[in-house]
């Protein structure tokens, strides 16, 4: 009797495995197809922005260009007839409820993405990126004919690659995409293709040349009660920033919207401001993404309004209707107001930006596990307490604010309560 139940229960075992040998192998397929694919287009994506900002740098007066740049932008989303795209929103709401991710997204916004940037627009990247691989990948999964809730995971996975392709950290990039889409729960069932696809959309990126930011902080203050009171302090200070960011870039929205109603007049207006703005400051820091000033903040160097001004200029300039990310904005915010922080209270300017960036990534996009892992990615993992007690505290103290509307808040910052509600705007 005990024999036959062990061999029975063997062959029970042995079928759940082979079940799980099956499932993993399609997803290892599917993954390495969509981390090539996407890997692919994101180092186009990457080429093509890098070229851009090298090329507004060389030619600074392209500049003027900008509200004929916005013109051009909302042509070519009223030709492709997608004028009521809510971009990153919309990959959010199609994990969410199922909705349809158009591929024409996907050209529209590499092509709106590369206008904003080499014009003058002060935006990012990477929120571009999530809209790219999850058109992508959604596009793929419908041709594989899979069913809707394995459609969600290749969304996933395609953004995981395209973040990944674009700013080299796959350790971040894998959970991000599974983190972001509702704040209290976790889709790991994305986990092996969300991993695959990031590390092989990484090395492909690599081997066509792209080149990814790493930032070395020197000295690292020992990790004690004082030191720890002062970044608990400064956490709480990113958070208010967080808020106001958030705040900013959305009624920068309501804005355009309330007193322009036509897009064309609206996009020319937004391009106009940034002009008179950028003459106003003297220089284009503010333009573009600000990933070079990002490596300038890293040796300590900074103006005290830099955040304050970065806030300003991208609000003007996605609220208008340009294209591109909040990312790369949020680092340069969250570094800025770092070495601002450290200057003024004489503690490590240097590790304030980098824990600043960290804290401010995780207080607009409510992903804290992402949040740390990019730091270990990008500063080493040396400071990782003050990361982490940072991260954590501004991921309370920024409530339920958030740079995505379709983002869900399935369980509560506070207490383990079910609460199911939109980011607040």
């Amino acid at each position: 009797m005990n024999i036959k139940y062990f061999f029975g229960r063997a062959l029970e075992v042995l079928e759940h495995f082979k079940e799980h040998v099956v499932v993993t192998a399609k997803w290892l397929l599917f993954a390495v197809v969509s981390g090539l694919v996407i890997g692919l287009v994101g180092t186009g994506f990457f080429m093509a922005t890098r070229w851009a900002a090298q090329t507004r740098a060389d030619l600074p007066w392209l500049i003027y260009f900008l509200p004929l740049g916005g013109v051009i932008i909302v042509w070519l989303y009223r030709m492709l007839h997608d004028e009521n795209s809510t971009g990153t929103n919309l990959v959010l709401s199609a994990i969410h409820s199922g909705e349809e991710i158009p591929l024409k997204m996907a050209p529209l916004i590499f092509i709106s993405t590369v206008i904003t940037h080499l014009l003058g627009g002060s935006a990012g990247r990477e929120g571009a990126a999530l809209q790219l691989g999850g058109s992508i990948g959604n596009e793929l999964g419908r041709l594989f004919k899979f069913d809707q809730k394995d459609q969600h995971i290749m969304i996933m996975c395609g953004m995981s690659a395209a973040f990944s392709a674009l700013f080299g950290t796959p350790l971040a990039a894998s959970i991000f995409s599974m983190e972001v889409v509702s704040v209290g729960i976790m889709h790991y069932a994305a986990l092996v293709p969300c991993v695959v696809a990031a590390l092989i959309a990484q090395k492909v990126a690599l081997y066509f040349g792209a080149t990814y930011e790493v930032f070395a902080i020197p000295e690292i203050p020992e990790f004690n009660l004082v030191t720890a009171i002062i970044i608990g302090g400064f956490a709480l200070l990113c958070a208010l920033v967080c808020i106001f960011f958030v705040i900013c870039l959305h009624q920068g929205e309501k804005f355009y919207h309330h007193f322009f109603k036509n897009r064309y007049v609206r996009i020319v207006v937004g391009g106009v401001i940034i002009i008179l703005l950028t003459l106003l400051v003297g220089d284009q820091t503010y333009n573009g993404t600000g990933i070079n000033y990002i490596a300038k903040f890293m040796e300590g160097e900074v103006i005290p309004p830099a955040f304050l001004l970065k806030i300003i200029f991208t609000a003007l300039t996605l609220g208008a209707g340009f294209k591109g990310g909040e990312i790369v904005p949020t680092f340069f915010i969250g570094a800025s107001f770092g070495v601002l922080f450290g200057q003024a209270i004489g503690f490590s300017p240097v590790l304030c930006a980098a824990v600043g960036m960290g804290a401010v990534f995780c207080g607009v996009t409510n992903c804290p596990i992402s949040s740390l892992l990019i730091c270990f990615e990008m500063f080493g993992f040396e400071g990782m307490p003050y990361y982490l007690l940072s991260i954590a505290l501004c991921y309370v103290l920024s409530g339920y604010y958030g740079l995505y509307s379709s983002q869900k808040i399935v369980y509560s910052k506070y207490k383990t309560t079910f609460v199911n509600h939109q980011t607040h705007q």
